[in-house]
């Protein structure tokens, strides 16, 4: 007995791009979080294997120790560069709130619309105690 096998149908052009589009996406987005978690390991893993040291034998001088830490925290300082650089998202959401991200083709909200968005009110009737009751 033989099996028919199903013939796959070529892709059209559209369905094409929609997969390099999304593929380009996914390869983006995995270098991304290799280089976040690339220089998480690097600032925080000489730090803990240093603290696991320091509890096993209280050989690691202080400074050393007060380095590897800081070097941690500086990887806290990286994530705010990093980000922006990778992601078009967050430079966008970036530069509706910061003014030196925003594009000069961009219009600048007034105080008076971000208040009326923020509030969830627009203009309303006047209601007096008589209309509510």
């Amino acid at each position: 007995l033989q099996v028919p096998h199903a013939q796959s149908q070529p892709l059209g052009n559209e369905s094409r791009r929609f997969t390099n589009k999304h593929s380009k996406k996914a390869l983006k987005a995995s270098l991304t979080l290799g280089i976040l978690l690339g220089m998480f390991f690097v600032a925080w893993l000489p730090f803990f294997i240093t603290n696991v040291a320091q509890a096993v034998c209280g050989c690691v001088p202080a400074g050393f120790f007060d380095v590897l830490t800081w070097l941690g925290y500086c990887n806290s300082t990286m994530n705010p560069i990093i980000y922006p650089l990778f992601m078009r998202d967050f430079k966008r959401a970036m530069g509706k709130f910061l003014p030196c991200c925003r594009r000069s083709a961009e219009p600048r909200p007034s105080a008076i619309s971000l208040s009326m968005r923020n509030s969830h009110s627009g203009p309303r009737a006047p209601t007096s105690l008589k209309n509510v009751l």
